[in-house]
């Protein structure tokens, strides 16, 4: 038979069961997709809108027209919510009303430029967030997009029409899609009707054409579109054949890893590797290991890191972070014990005077694992790099001159010694100052001073004295002996430092979590919790901690907790706390989800729901939380989650009781 049919899978078709009722809890997402701006895609949501109006209940969440007189035309009939007025900056923004779209309930909301950029004062900063909200109140939406607003395409949509789009929509929303539909429009025609001032103002068009509205840009970009939809179709097609056990042409899973390191990190390479797991239908992860030579990356390559790890979540990658001594073999020992396929690096940039044979991280990993590897060019949006040298790597200027005193102590005493004791007992001594200054001072004053003890030996202790030149060529060996030595000594010995406090801040993670627990091991009440808790969280991350317990007086509000710290929670604050408690979703201060609100706020959650949140309070601060603080958050919510749940448990149960001996008295 051409195509093999076998009985379905139990687990598949439960799990096309519970894919099929979900849309009918969440809205449908609809996205009118075109290649460039005028290309009729708001013309063709509200043509729809008109069709689907003898149906169901639609409204125009927002439209905009631009002037065009067709598309205004296409207004009259439907029912329009009324925009939000938001000042900023001395102007007047007129935005989505998103807390009346969803107080009106209707089936269908036509939500125009889904890559938009909120005022900062609303909820979300970005409407596609909006459109979220919209869909998990069960509101089906018609949106429309661009092909380069699309995350992952935007390195390609740059390096065809050398522009950077600043507004972009992550790709999982592309994927969420129930139905995306071309918009399409031959480049000619639609150049013509930029000419006839339908697309951009007059003062615009030559500007608009010069840059970005060339034939050659528009033909690419048309095609990029077409391929995009085809692979949404594609993937609903393969969602078709898994459900009907349909097996003839269906590979097995793909798995695929990117390692992102110092040198490795950027946008592109993260865009790039969602693009071939997106292609391969491939689960895919994003994993930086952390060395002891860790410690010495600049704060500009350290931000790098956090950005692309950040970048990899937000396109629907598992980030991980694991520890170890050698790079090549954490990824290799992840990807085998993880299944994974492939390995996606970034291709190393070496000068060309300098190729050693297997001296790259990329080349290691191409021969210690039996892997596919993929090698595609990093990079990405240009940053602003820090022009400061690290002090981690170079050291403090404080610990150059007391390394040099030590030089300068170290040859007195030599001249105390010399007619008592051999010449190599004094190099011992310089050896002993490259080792305490290692320790004290770091890796570069440690160099400075290998280098000076060996010129001071020369000069001051061997035939001739008090020159550079040496009689005996034995002395030569002896100086690069010990120039190597101490410069050897110099780095393993910061590296073993490093390795230590590396480990001490681990070990002080996992000191705090457990002091957490016996902290709550032995309180007895919901108040004695909750101080546990907020004592523990404010000695770990250095902020003021709240948390909001539910009100037992007015239902559906929360009430604020604190250790007796002078904290003003305004009405805007204990909005946003209750947001998070009743979505379940992180807010707050460095999320998606009212950024400007001073404290970052995490939900208590357990199997029964949600029991709290807990903020942290960074008014005063603008630096966000590194992935390895949130991970951390995150584990004290949900230590202290199971805590107050079980508290609680143990109060409804004691309430239990004494109801039971009343009745039975």
């Amino acid at each position: 038979m051409a195509r093999r049919e076998s009985r379905p899978n139990p687990d598949e078709l439960l799990a096309q069961v519970k894919a099929e009722e979900e849309p009918k809890k969440r809205g449908k997402l609809k996205i009118f997709l075109g290649y460039a701006a005028g290309v009729g895609k708001t013309y063709t949501m509200l043509e729809a809108a008109h069709q689907r109006k003898k149906e169901v209940d639609v409204v125009v969440a927002l439209a905009e027209t631009h002037g065009r007189a067709e598309t205004e035309q296409l207004l009259e009939g439907l029912e329009i919510i009324p925009r939000k007025h938001v000042e900023y900056s001395g102007l007047t923004l007129n935005e989505m009303d998103l807390e009346a779209v969803v107080a009106r309930q209707p089936q269908l909301a036509l939500v125009d430029e889904l890559a938009h950029t909120n005022a900062p004062s609303l909820l979300h900063p970005k409407r596609y967030q909006d459109v979220e909200e919209l869909l998990e109140a069960g509101i089906d939406v018609y949106t429309t997009l661009n092909i380069q607003h699309i995350e992952s395409l935007r390195n390609v949509v740059a390096q065809i029409t050398d522009i950077w789009i600043r507004e972009t929509v992550p790709d999982s929303v592309i994927d969420n899609a129930a139905e995306i539909e071309i918009v399409d429009l031959p480049p000619d025609e639609l150049l013509k009707r930029l000419k006839e001032g339908k697309v951009y103002v007059p003062q615009q068009i030559a500007h608009a054409t010069e840059k970005f509205f060339r034939k050659g840009n528009l033909t690419a970009l048309r095609e990029l579109t077409m391929r995009t939809a085809a692979k949404h179709v594609d993937v609903q097609a393969r969602a078709y054949m898994e459900a009907h056990a349909i097996r003839d042409t269906w590979p097995s899973g793909e798995r695929l890893l990117l390692f992102i390191g110092p040198s490795s990190s950027g946008s592109r390479l993260v865009r790039s590797a969602r693009r071939l797991a997106y292609e391969l239908g491939a689960e895919w992860s994003a994993v930086h290991v952390e060395t002891p030579d860790s410690a010495r990356l600049t704060p500009d390559r350290q931000d790098r890191i956090t950005d692309s790890l950040r970048l990899a979540q937000r396109l629907g990658a598992k980030t991980v972070t694991i520890q170890g001594d050698s790079v090549t073999t954490a990824v290799t020992e992840y990807a085998k014990a993880n299944n994974i396929t492939k390995i996606v690096v970034a291709k190393p940039q070496r000068n060309r005077l300098w190729r050693l044979p297997g001296e790259s991280v990329v080349n290691q990993i191409i021969r210690q694992s039996e892997i596919d590897v993929y090698m595609v060019r990093g990079g990405g949006e240009p940053v602003k790099r820090d022009k400061r040298p690290s002090r981690a790597v170079l050291g403090n200027w404080r610990g150059y001159l007391q390394g040099l005193g030590l030089v300068v102590l170290a040859t007195l005493l030599g001249q105390l010694i010399y007619q008592i004791l051999a010449p190599t007992v004094i190099l011992m001594l310089y050896l002993l100052c490259v080792l305490i200054t290692a320790v004290l001072w770091g890796l570069g004053p440690s160099i400075l001073v290998s280098v000076l003890g060996v010129l001071a030996f020369d000069f001051f202790f061997v035939p001739p004295f008090l020159s550079f030149a040496v009689a005996d060529t034995q002395y030569i060996f002896i100086f690069i002996s010990l120039l190597l030595t101490s410069i050897v000594v110099s780095y393993l010995t910061s590296r073993i430092l490093r390795q230590t406090e590396a480990a001490r801040q681990r070990e002080r993670q996992t000191a705090a979590l457990n002091a957490l627990g016996r902290d709550l091991a032995v309180s007895n009440d919901l108040a004695s919790y909750v101080q546990a808790i907020i004592r523990r969280m404010k000695e770990t991350f250095g902020y003021d901690v709240i948390i909001f317990l539910p009100d037992v007086q007015n239902k559906g509000m929360l009430k604020p907790y604190t250790d007796g710290s002078n904290i003003n929670v305004d009405e805007n604050e204990l909005a946003v706390a209750v947001w998070s408690f009743k979505r379940q979703r992180v807010a707050g201060h460095g999320t998606d989800t009212l950024p400007n609100a001073k404290a970052r706020l995490s939900p208590l959650v357990t199997a029964r729901g949600a029991v709290g949140v807990v903020a942290l309070w960074m008014a005063d601060t603008t630096t966000e939380l590194t992935i390895e603080q949130e991970r951390l958050l995150e584990a004290y919510a949900d230590l202290a989650a199971v805590a107050i749940e079980g508290i609680l448990l143990t109060d409804e149960a004691h309430k239990a009781q004494v109801l039971r001996d009343k009745e039975k008295l």
